[in-house]
């Protein structure tokens, strides 16, 4: 059973992670090659569109598998590991900077584009990709934790 779970809290932190950094790395700088701020903006808001419900699975899948393993194999907090809080912590953290990002730039964002305002479209834009700059850290930070911590002094 825990050798599922962190199977599967691995490939979920892969996928929220290894998402936000081909968005900012790879998207973000490719984005502006294209002339024309309606196609820049419609392709940003549909690739979120499709990478945000991911990210919802990402999130459930990594509490869920990382209570799992804390409380049957670890013997729950008392028990576990300064790189198990850290990474907690550092996850309660991107998840609620997500559900912001989610309920407020992103909703404003998809209303933008749909309705043609590409000015306030921009604008959410922008916040989008200052949430994710401080998320992709954390993320990477964490996916280090996670592949170190158990071997830390």
């Amino acid at each position: 059973m825990t050798s599922i779970a962190l199977a599967l809290h691995a490939l979920a932190a892969v996928v929220w992670v290894g998402g936000m950094f081909t968005i900012y790395v790879c998207l973000r700088p490719a984005l502006p090659t294209l002339d024309r701020a309606p196609d820049r903006l419609s392709i940003a808001a549909a690739t979120f569109g499709k990478f945000f419900p991911w990210v919802w699975m990402s999130i459930i899948v990594l509490f869920g598998t990382g209570y799992l393993m804390l409380f049957t194999s670890q013997g729950g907090f008392a028990f576990a590991g300064m790189h198990v809080h850290i990474m907690q912590g550092v996850a309660w953290l991107m998840a609620i900077l997500f559900g912001w990002l989610y309920w407020g730039p992103w909703g404003d964002l998809r209303d933008a584009v749909a309705a043609g305002n590409w000015e306030q479209a921009a604008g959410d834009l922008a916040r989008i990709r200052r949430v994710i700059a401080i998320n992709l850290p954390l993320g990477l930070i964490v996916v280090a934790i996670g592949a170190s911590g158990r071997w830390w002094a």
